[in-house]
């Protein structure tokens, strides 16, 4: 049966404190965790206890078991206390991934390890953060799995942008895992557990091209956790709550005694946030929509810009044009492996002025959840009453969504490209033709536009225009010529121009971009040489072949995971 949906009146949380071999920093964590304000709920304490490597010597063992002694005697006034104290040593990442297991949608796990320290003020601020961003279905997303207490400073991404935040940014979303103080939300947990267990069974490597942290894995192997669960994030598209209290304070610090992270001790990272040096309202949570998301390169993302309304077409615009241009990129007919693995070579050559328009709803809003501008064309189409269009076939309502966009941008004054998912520009910024003469420019033999936005342009793209290319695709009676399912959009562009009597010239782009088509015989080499290139292959080609092809000359980028095999790291564009 289904479990309940997640309800307030039954949140717990469970303190899961990680200990080994230090007495001393175990007992400081423990005596701050009991000092904290509970709020007058009951919360369990659950430590768990590592043993010592087989062989240990016996003043080792005897000094483990006055651990024991000592967390027995330990007083616990809020709620249970329950201690593991493992048979055999299983490490650092047994000790994180086995630590919990959710009760239940409404159970959550506080993490700490034992050499850190917590502010009184922690619990209450991490109820008030469940209670706005998890329960408050308004302020909740699924992208979100938890939230870290400690103070940001590392970019996991090589050659990130460094942590900067202005002093007004009090809370935060970033994807990496912080592991001095992380709270845990239940449903990504256990998709992680279950993820975990499936990469484990084939033998799959956390390995992610790009991030310091898979230096750490290839140099400390299964002894750490985190490049498992970054792996993880990393393939879902996740996102971890971050604070920014200033003054190199927060609720959560480590005192980074030595161990398997430190081979000395090397004290404090921040400043304990207390009731002492609080000097601003720490219970003010803004809205989820007014909070800033950043990447693991620390490059701030922009979630949420699903176009499904004509009203909401031109903030996505405007905010995806660089230099007054806009990429348009239709994943009609392609598959959702293909399409995740041309969003690895946009991000491998920096391209960011790229909106998404397609008709699969779900698989859109995971790419809009993600970063990514997208719009829906079936929605957007709905207030455009054109004959009998929304029975028609898809390819109809790919074609007038085009044709829509184009005359929107170009009314902006940005400069369009429109392509298919099908193609891979192998270079960072499309070139602009040079001729001015000319606005429209097309490639042979590929669905590739582009549209210079000028007085001309927008003379001719009107809505006679559109109407025409209306008319391109749709015949009286509103019956779909299934011929038409193989004209390329260029074709009933050239066509609805030549018909409108405008004497529109039409440019070539071969100038400036060569266009290759995929095939068995493609080389490296002929990848490399000469001018800028735009690969395609045609809708026909299965994706298993594409994907074959695509990988003997490298440019397969994405694993088993569906994911990017690498995390690049990009300036911003200007």
């Amino acid at each position: 049966p289904a479990r309940p949906a997640p309800d307030p009146h039954r949140f717990s949380l469970l303190i899961k404190l990680l200990a080994y071999d230090r007495p001393a920093p175990l007992l400081r964590c423990l005596r701050s965790l009991a000092a904290a304000d509970y709020d007058g709920d009951r919360v369990a304490l659950h430590v768990l206890l590592d043993h010592l490597p087989p062989n240990s010597s016996a003043p080792l063992l005897a000094a483990s078991h006055e651990i024991l002694t000592a967390v027995d005697a330990f007083p616990w006034p809020h709620g249970e206390k329950r201690i593991h104290y493992r048979a055999a040593n299983v490490g650092l990442q047994a000790q994180w991934i086995e630590a919990w297991w959710p009760g239940s949608n409404d159970e959550f796990a506080f993490v700490v390890e034992d050499d850190l320290e917590v502010s009184p003020l922690y619990y209450r601020f991490l109820k008030r953060v469940v209670m706005r961003y998890y329960y408050d279905r308004e302020n909740y997303s699924p992208y979100v799995f938890g939230a870290s207490l400690q103070r940001p400073r590392f970019v996991a991404g090589k050659h990130g942008n460094k942590i900067q935040l202005d002093s007004e940014t009090r809370l935060f979303l970033y994807q990496m895992v912080g592991t001095w103080g992380q709270l845990l939300f239940p449903k990504p947990w256990k998709e992680f557990r279950l993820w975990y267990d499936e990469q484990k069974a084939k033998g799959i490597k956390p390995i992610l091209q790009g991030m310091k942290t898979t230096g750490w894995y290839r140099k400390m192997g299964e002894r750490i956790w985190t490049p498992w669960f970054i792996k993880f994030v990393h393939s879902r598209g996740y996102f971890n709550i971050y604070t920014n209290f200033l003054k190199e304070r927060a609720l959560s610090i480590s005192h980074r005694d030595a161990g398997v992270n430190y081979g000395r001790s090397v004290g404090p990272d921040s400043t304990l946030l207390d009731r002492n040096n609080l000097d601003f309202n720490i219970w003010q949570l803004q809205p989820l929509k007014k909070l800033k998301w950043y990447d693991f390169c620390f490059a701030e993302i922009l979630p949420g810009r699903f176009v499904r309304k004509f009203s909401e077409l031109g903030s996505v615009l405007k905010s995806v044009q660089l230099g007054n241009s806009v990429v348009l990129i239709s994943l009609y007919s392609v598959e959702q492996r293909i399409v995740r693995n041309l969003i690895c070579h946009l991000e491998k050559t920096g391209m960011r002025n790229y909106v998404f328009l397609g008709d699969n709803s779900e698989f859109l809003d995971d790419l809009a959840h993600r970063g990514h501008a997208v719009i829906d064309a079936i929605e957007l189409l709905q207030g455009i009453k054109i004959r009998s269009y929304m029975n028609s076939d898809g390819f109809v309502k790919e074609v007038l969504a085009k044709a829509y966009v184009i005359q929107h941008c170009l009314n902006l004054g940005y400069n369009l490209w429109v392509l298919n998912g099908n193609m891979i520009s192998l270079d960072s910024k499309l070139v602009e033709p040079s001729n001015q003469s000319v606005d429209i420019f097309t490639a042979d033999p590929v669905d590739l536009i582009f549209i210079r936005s000028s007085q001309g342009s927008k003379k001719t793209w009107n809505e006679h225009i559109i109407s025409r290319v209306a008319d391109g695709v749709l015949p009286p009676k509103g019956d779909f010529i299934a011929s038409l399912k193989h004209v390329s959009f260029v074709h009933i562009l050239t066509r609805a121009l030549e018909n409108n009597g405008g004497g529109v010239r039409l440019g070539k782009l071969n100038e400036e971009i060569m266009t290759m088509e995929l095939g068995p015989n493609m080389s490296n080499r002929s990848l490399s040489e000469g001018q800028s290139k735009m690969l395609f292959w045609s809708d026909s080609v299965a994706s298993d072949s594409v994907q074959r092809q695509l990988g003997n000359v490298n440019l397969w980028l994405i694993d088993s995971d569906s994911s990017c095999s690498a995390v690049v790291c990009n300036q911003k564009q200007k």
